[in-house]
């Protein structure tokens, strides 16, 4: 809305980072958790001992876990929760938990899954990489154990050869892995746009378009875990519903890229002959 008081705090803050040039980062963690049960308190335990501070966003959860983690937690002055009313996905809740954050002063977030899969303790060396490089887009790159269900990691290609396609090689290194250091104005740009990006289609949709908008991308390696039913692990993921939300995803990313095609080859050219210090014409999201 455009009287809301905390939108009209965002825009202030964007366009002051917009003219700092992101020289000043102030980084956060943020966690989009809908029903993952007790793996929740495991995760936000070991994302408050690599950093400070931590917001979780409950998106709609009904399985008792915000009040699992409120109980544990309490009096930690640098973990907050936003908790949203019904959910709506990863991607809103992520957008619900970004506006706040850039409304407060923030830069960045890197943003995780709390279901246990991604590494808390990489968390300080991708903060370090993003506050090296402020305009760029950090993304984790998973090396996958002998627990990974091979179907997800070979179908995961299909989608990163897409990504790669739909940027002309841009160097997207998994366009599905959420482990990742945003910077916020950029991405809060990209999602104002359009109602896509909120839900299974948020990680490889942000990646494409914060390629084609010009940040340089920062690809680095982390572990990641799939834990077992038995173990506690939760998988929200229905193969169905959102492997056609997936497909009709890339079809419109195709009909971006034509529709940017000249800049992005432009681009592409003068990395080939200047691949230290071509930059990337910029173009919408």
């Amino acid at each position: 809305m455009a009287g809301d008081p905390r939108r009209r705090a965002g825009a202030r803050a964007f366009h002051r980072q917009g003219r700092l040039g992101l020289a000043t980062t102030r980084q956060l963690v943020l966690i989009p958790s809908y029903n993952t049960g007790p793996l929740l308190l495991e995760t936000v335990r070991a994302a408050r001992a690599a950093w400070a501070p931590v917001w979780v966003v409950i998106d709609g959860s009904t399985d008792g876990s915000e009040a699992l983690l409120r109980t544990a937690m309490a009096g930690d002055p640098n973990l907050r929760l936003l908790v949203l009313p019904a959910n709506g996905g990863k991607g809103a809740a992520v957008l619900a938990g970004l506006e706040q954050a850039l409304a407060e002063g923030f830069t960045h977030a890197l943003v995780m899954d709390a279901d246990g899969q991604h590494p808390a303790t990489a968390i300080g060396a991708f903060m370090a990489a993003a506050a090296a490089m402020p305009e760029a887009l950090v993304l984790g790159r998973p090396v996958f154990g002998p627990e990974a269900p091979q179907l997800r990691v070979r179908g995961r290609r299909i989608s990163n050869w897409w990504a790669n396609l739909e940027t002309l090689g841009a160097g997207i290194g998994d366009s599905l892995f959420g482990f990742r250091v945003y910077p916020i104005g950029p991405l809060l740009r990209v999602m104002r746009r359009g109602g896509w990006m909120r839900r299974f289609d948020f990680d490889p949709e942000a990646a494409v378009r914060l390629a084609w908008a010009g940040l340089p991308l920062v690809n680095i390696p982390a572990p990641v875990r799939y834990l077992r039913a038995e173990e506690g692990g939760v998988s929200h993921f229905h193969y169905g519903r959102d492997n056609v939300l997936l497909t009709w995803m890339h079809i419109r990313l195709v009909f971006g890229m034509l529709a940017r095609l000249p800049l992005l080859m432009t681009w592409r050219l003068r990395r080939r002959r200047h691949p230290v210090t071509a930059t990337r014409p910029m173009t919408p999201g």
